[in-house]
């Protein structure tokens, strides 16, 4: 598996460490992509360089976290070939690789506490895609972005 790529905003600074450590427990690779303080910050900013990661092959999945993980999946779903979901269950962490492949996850530093964080992040982490009948709703989302 490559690294997976991850970033937050100043509001998140504290959650991103304890994914890194627990990735790190876990043996599992990553580049961070910032910020690195708690200075305020523009979340589209970091959006982005985890998408471009992923759009230039360097990881396959990615990990973002805001106050609310709202603005960074926002951000992130603009940018061409990403599917980012914002998850604060475990439920649908594991259905939006199932069905949706899924391959950002942005969760709000406000909304989810560092236990449930880290649940969600190894479900979306170890779910693989289903394929099958959901690989054509999948192409059909992502020919939208070719759509005027």
């Amino acid at each position: 598996m490559k690294p997976i790529a991850i970033a937050c905003d100043h509001a998140a600074l504290d959650l991103k460490g304890e994914i890194m450590k627990h990735l790190t427990d876990r043996g599992i690779e990553f580049v961070d992509y910032g910020t690195y303080e708690n200075k305020s910050c523009n979340y589209p900013d970091y959006a982005e360089k985890v998408c471009n990661a992923i759009k230039e092959g360097k990881s396959e999945l990615g990990i973002l976290v805001c106050g609310t993980g709202i603005g960074m999946s926002m951000a992130a779903n603009k940018c061409k070939g990403i599917r980012a979901a914002c998850c604060t269950d475990t439920f649908s962490a594991r259905f939006t690789r199932l069905h949706n492949d899924a391959n950002v996850l942005c969760m709000g530093a406000r909304v989810v506490g560092a236990g449930l964080a880290l649940d969600i992040a190894d479900i979306f982490l170890d779910t693989p895609f289903e394929g099958g009948r959901h690989q054509t709703r999948v192409d059909m989302v992502m020919a939208l972005e070719n759509k005027d």
